[in-house]
């Protein structure tokens, strides 16, 4: 024989992140930024990019190339630089995670790892690879020098020796885990934006405010 429900305290009435109303009752009074910059695309191409190139050494996974492309889009970053087999746009996979960043972020491509290297030491370019190696740097006790190139390796080889050579320092992040290692995207994010605050530019504005004006700086 079942029992009878028995019958709670009342539900006030509340209002969700969208308007629709709360379960729970709880109102939030936060005002959410849910839309994507109101600049023209061509006024916000305009607007100064962070000299951090991000290179990436023959990744597998073109959901992972597109993730960090979104990242790029999210700092500003000045390119993305897709090598040997890494996906590069337009590629199906790629902008199922990138969300049409690839249209906002600079991006070229080289056959080869060392070639792009090459080129940013070329162009005074301190170059870091993001790598578990002996001898690396805890990436929050590295202090970078911009413009500043950081390099992403294979998810199961990681950067490769040829490219670590060519490299001016390695800096890597501490895992406690099982696994020696995480995603390349999420190790990305963690790197890029302590680069971000080291240069202080996380207390700069957003790129755009709600009147749809941009920032001003560098």
């Amino acid at each position: 024989m079942r029992r009878p429900r028995t019958q709670g305290p009342p539900r006030h009435r509340g209002r969700s992140l969208k308007g629709k109303p709360a379960p729970d009752g709880i109102e939030t009074f936060f005002d959410v930024r849910t839309r994507d910059s109101e600049l023209p695309p061509e006024e916000f191409a305009r607007l100064p990019r962070r000299p951090i190139h991000i290179v990436l050494d023959n990744l597998r996974s073109a959901f992972n190339v597109g993730s960090i492309f979104r990242l790029a889009d999210a700092a500003r970053a000045a390119e993305v630089i897709p090598c040997g087999y890494t996906a590069f746009p337009p590629h199906h996979k790629l902008e199922q995670t990138s969300l049409g960043t690839t249209d906002s972020v600079p991006w070229r491509r080289f056959d080869s790892t060392t070639d792009a290297l090459a080129d940013l030491r070329w162009s005074g370019v301190e170059v870091v690879a993001v790598e578990t190696v002996r001898g690396a740097t805890r990436y929050h006790r590295f202090n970078y020098h911009f413009p500043v190139a950081l390099v992403l390796g294979n998810e199961a080889l990681g950067v490769s020796e040829a490219a670590l050579e060519m490299c001016d320092a390695v800096v890597e992040i501490p895992v406690f885990g099982y696994k020696n290692s995480i995603n390349v995207a999420s190790a990305l994010g963690i790197v890029l934006y302590d680069a971000l605050r080291q240069e202080g530019w996380l207390d700069q504005a957003a790129a755009t405010r709600p009147n749809g004006t941009a920032e001003s700086g560098t």
